[in-house]
């Protein structure tokens, strides 16, 4: 009898302070969102997170529980404070609303990093399979993302204007124009992705030219709106992924998946050097094994043709020369190089005389495509042809220096 007489002596001296009443209603909330919080986290979380370590995918568990699981735990204190907020006496019904549209917000908001959390995490699984830099799909899953957070962003807003999501939608109809002016980027990126994934115009891992926007390396990543290039001097271009449609540049992956790279260089011959060999010079340079054959067949057609000549009483007889000896012991010379490729295009060529000599070009592919062997290769081929020229009588073509100035002066000053 005392007992009930003093709480309700009790509850009438509440009735007198509904402040208090309200403040203790909350603090009972509050507290029970705690509750409900550590039960989600450290029993539920930890629950789940032991499931996933029986997964394949275990080495993303970190990311997984860091990025989805605990962010979906978040919800449940958010759906204690939604539907225990109206049980609180003394408050406000605006005051009780705008809680619940806060709890909804944060619901709302909670769900869409979760989803774009676990989008990253199949992103990152994806990755691991060797066909990912065939078909990269970071593209599209940021364009989920995108459309993702636009609705998020629409139910927020139709939650703080009490309408629905439907109406909101139709309020942005006489917006479609801007919108389109907005996102008019995002939209032409999107139809290049599909393009570049579609044609595989590029990849991860393709080594491409862009002279352009400066970018000359390896792609690394390719995304939505962007294609990251690392440059061989260790810098990263970011080109903007509708240019790889609108404007030009160099794949290398033929050349990768060839296996061979061309070298293409000339070497200047001082046209004055140019001259038609004698018996003796022709003798010398019978020494070389491979020029042998090249002269035994190239006399014996000179031999055939200036017999016909003489008999028909001509006068233009063929010889030998040593520009055309010298083109002749280089093709047999990168014919016979165990680094050079016997399967593609091999030619020495005679270009346009230009006036800093004859151009004679040299045109092959070497067996690698390392970039170090591939130099090393091209430079030993050019250092045995330019250091034998002077065999064949030739002279390499060089503007003159001060050195060669200097020693014309002084051969005139003795003469």
């Amino acid at each position: 009898m005392l007992q009930a007489t003093y709480l309700q002596r009790l509850e009438d001296w509440i009735d007198n302070y509904p402040w208090l009443e309200m403040l203790s209603s909350l603090s009972i909330l509050i507290m029970v969102a705690i509750v409900i919080t550590f039960i989600a986290k450290y029993i539920v979380v930890r629950g789940l997170f032991f499931i996933l370590g029986k997964l394949k995918a275990s080495h993303y568990n970190q990311y997984i529980k860091d990025s989805i699981v605990q962010r979906i735990a978040n919800i449940a204190p958010a759906l204690v404070i939604l539907n225990g907020i109206v049980a609180v006496p003394h408050l406000s019904v605006k005051a009780i609303i705008f809680i619940q549209m806060l709890a909804q917000t944060f619901i709302i908001l909670t769900i869409a990093l979760a989803i774009s959390g676990l989008l990253n995490t199949f992103n990152m699984m994806y990755k691991e399979n060797p066909k990912s830099n065939d078909k990269p799909i970071k593209g599209y899953l940021q364009l989920i993302k995108l459309i993702m957070f636009i609705v998020c962003g629409l139910l927020i807003l139709g939650t703080f204007l009490q309408k629905d999501i439907l109406n909101v939608l139709a309020g942005f109809g006489a917006m479609a124009a801007v919108l389109m002016l907005v996102f008019q980027n995002t939209i032409l990126s999107l139809v290049a992705s599909v393009q570049i994934a579609s044609y595989e115009i590029v990849r991860l891992g393709d080594w491409i030219e862009m002279p352009s926007l400066n970018a000359d390396g390896t792609v690394t990543d390719i995304s939505l709106h962007t294609v990251t290039v690392e440059n061989f001097d260790k810098t990263f271009t970011t080109i903007p992924t509708n240019k790889l449609i609108t404007d030009t540049f160099k794949n290398w992956r033929g050349m990768s998946n060839a296996g061979v790279r061309r070298f293409k260089r000339s070497i200047y011959i001082d046209q004055n050097s140019i001259h038609f060999l004698d018996e003796a010079a022709i003798e010398q340079l019978s020494g070389f094994a491979l020029l042998q054959g090249y002269l035994k067949d190239k006399q014996n057609e000179i031999a055939r043709y200036n017999q016909e000549v003489e008999h028909l009483g001509w006068h233009n007889q063929r010889q030998l020369t040593n520009i055309g000896t010298f083109r002749a012991y280089v093709e047999n010379y990168l014919k016979n190089h165990p680094q050079v490729s016997q399967k593609d295009s091999l030619l020495v060529r005679q270009m346009q005389p230009e006036s800093t000599g004859l151009p004679l070009e040299i045109y092959g592919f070497t067996t690698t495509t390392a970039w170090s062997e591939y130099e090393a290769i091209q430079s030993d081929i050019f250092d045995h042809l330019i250091a034998i020229i002077p065999l064949f009588g030739l002279k390499i073509y060089q503007a003159p220096s001060g050195l060669d100035l200097q020693q014309f002066i002084g051969d005139n000053k003795h003469q």
